[in-house]
């Protein structure tokens, strides 16, 4: 496999979304979500997206989206751990920090409205997309969507420590 090498300026913004994740994630029991400075929280979605979106080769690796459309097709949760677990140490921490934290806003979807289908429709093109856009577009789109969900709903087996 080969992967695209990050530079410099992609671990700075690596490091500003990860401090942002973790200190969502770490201390949104103490945060007083009704104060006004997180009223634009769709702003910091936005910017997590848009850091994703805009990184010189996806969360999912080019050389494996065609192998994760393949498990997807097949609903098969081992290979899809055995992918997972295949990625750079990098993406993979990554991505496990970040479905953790995805899981964590699932749990309050009863206030944000945010489900599991929600949040995989968010964030699936974003997170795994083909190195070429096809005519499939449209057809990659539900699949990307649904990895996203499989991997939110499995997320405990796909992340297992073994």
């Amino acid at each position: 496999m080969e992967y695209q090498q990050f530079n410099q300026e992609d671990f700075a913004l690596a490091e500003c979304v990860f401090v942002l994740v973790f200190d969502l994630d770490l201390f949104s029991e103490h945060l007083d979500l009704e104060d006004g400075q997180w009223e634009e929280i769709h702003v910091i979605t936005g910017a997590l997206k848009l850091f994703f979106r805009e990184l010189p080769e996806p969360l999912f690796p080019f050389c494996c989206f065609d192998k994760f459309i393949a498990a997807i097709r097949y609903q098969r949760v081992s290979y899809t751990k055995d992918l997972v677990r295949s990625l750079p140490l990098p993406n993979y921490e990554t991505m496990k920090l970040l479905f953790k934290h995805l899981r964590r806003v699932i749990d309050h979807k009863d206030s944000n409205r945010m489900s599991v289908q929600s949040v995989a429709i968010v964030f699936g093109p974003t997170l795994l997309r083909p190195q070429i856009e096809s005519a499939n577009m449209t057809v990659h789109m539900v699949f990307q969507s649904q990895i996203v969900e499989l991997m939110l709903n499995k997320f405990n087996e796909i992340f297992a420590e073994t």
